[in-house]
């Protein structure tokens, strides 16, 4: 996090244990961000928290260290159980709660506490073997196989002392409203935990769910100077859309040591997309819903360490993910949803530094143009597309997915690279809502 996003509040001067706070320098943390600022001393003096504010701002450490503190100084019942979290944070996204296990497994790594996290896709049995040969004080994990492992009675809930609610407006989006709920009702009343709830609105619904199932929450709203992250350079195209793989190409071709991310609403233009960047020098992987988890993790791992320069995504990959060094974000085709505008070119520009979102305005998705330019206060600024511009692409250059032939219903049979067949239903959302569970 560059200074400019940091306040002269110093970690160390909370009171944390010595053993959080090695976990806080292994971190390399040592001041906080705006919200790490106004949440901590509320989260560490055990009061319930309704928190707003940007994406990439620090709210993962924020609700990890004041649950860390929270289970420090109020030591477990000692009939509890192995099996027995003593906190569980809900994430929307398999993306979301891999990414915070990995920074509460930094955090609270000199604590003792057992940090395991569940998601759908991957790994069934070896996520349910690890909570019941290892137990678990800190539980992360998407609503699904929360439910399925709760119901299977792997876990209870009944000695949960910390709960945590993250991205929640991403849950109403995801469906997983019923969820949520049935998870709430089994933990132990709001007036006998420390429920944390975080969002980057705090809408009508979300702060119905706040008041229904927590603690005369305290209300943090850290607002941006602007909707979209200030060190983002926009910039967008008025485009014809036969000129949209060339002029992709053409702007790829012009960048240097990129890492590119192109957001796409349908998975089968996504597959089109790939193949022609493949089919042109550009080492690319494909990012959507019904890629299963495991080749998922891997195209990441991938992506991360530079073995791919460009994931083409549908917007299963706008929230959650924090992949760091992303230089370029376009729209290969403008979301119907605004919101999710912003989550997009939040890929880039993280933690403080800079980044470029390029968006094309074409002839499909130019009607949410003035709709986006409403959300975020400001208009994009359009440039003319030269010729210059528009790289020359042999229509036999793009790579063709082999498909392979489907078997008996319900047994599969798609051949995407990482993934199932998946066919887009139309407009927006990959095709369709990447519900995780």
């Amino acid at each position: 996090m560059s200074d400019k996003h940091l306040t002269k509040t110093r970690f160390d001067s909370f009171p944390l244990s010595e053993s959080i706070m090695t976990g806080v320098r292994d971190a390399g943390f040592e001041y906080c961000t705006p919200i790490q600022e106004a949440t901590l001393p509320l989260g560490l003096d055990g009061k319930d928290i309704a928190g707003q504010a940007q994406t990439g701002t620090g709210k993962t450490a924020a609700f990890l260290l004041a649950t860390l503190h929270i289970l420090d100084q109020e030591p477990a019942e000692p009939s509890r159980r192995p099996n027995q979290p003593r906190a569980m944070i809900l994430a929307p996204t398999r993306e979301l709660a891999i990414q915070i296990h990995k920074d509460a497994c930094i955090l609270a790594a000199h604590t003792g506490l057992h940090v395991q996290v569940v998601y759908g896709g991957t790994g069934y049995e070896t996520q349910r073997k690890a909570i019941q040969d290892e137990g678990v004080d800190i539980l992360i994990g998407t609503p699904g196989r929360l439910i399925d492992y709760f119901k299977q009675h792997v876990f209870d809930l009944r000695a949960i002392q910390v709960l945590v609610m993250d991205e929640a407006d991403r849950m109403f989006d995801l469906g997983f409203i019923k969820d949520i709920r049935y998870l709430l009702r089994r933990c132990p009343p709001p007036a006998e935990r420390m429920s944390m709830l975080f969002s980057a609105t705090l809408s009508y619904r979300v702060t119905e769910l706040a008041y229904e199932h927590m603690n005369n929450p305290q209300k943090v709203v850290i607002e941006a100077e602007q909707v979209t992250a200030d060190r983002v350079r926009e910039t967008g195209y008025m485009v014809a859309n036969d000129e949209k793989i060339p002029l992709l190409l053409g702007l790829l071709n012009r960048l240097e040591n990129a890492r590119a991310i192109v957001f796409i609403n349908t998975k089968r233009e996504a597959d089109k997309v790939w193949g022609f960047l493949e089919g042109n020098g550009h080492k690319a992987a494909i990012l959507s819903g019904d890629v299963p988890q495991k080749k998922r993790e891997a195209l990441l791992k991938k992506f991360a360490d530079n073995e791919v320069s460009v994931l083409v995504a549908t917007d299963v990959a706008a929230r959650g993910l924090h992949i760091s060094g992303v230089t370029h974000v376009f729209n290969y085709d403008l979301p119907d949803d605004c919101e999710d505008y912003v989550h997009r070119i939040g890929r880039t520009a993280r933690a403080g530094a800079e980044g470029d979102a390029i968006s094309f305005v074409c002839e499909t998705y130019a009607f949410s143009l003035p709709e986006i330019e409403d959300y975020i206060g400001h208009k994009i600024p359009i440039e003319p597309v030269s010729n210059e511009l528009l790289a020359e692409v042999d229509p036999q250059s793009r790579v063709r997915i082999e498909r392979k032939p489907r078997g008996p219903r319900g047994k599969g049979g798609g051949g995407r690279p990482g993934g199932g067949r998946g066919r887009g239903r139309g407009r927006g959302h990959g095709g369709n809502r990447d519900r995780q569970g």
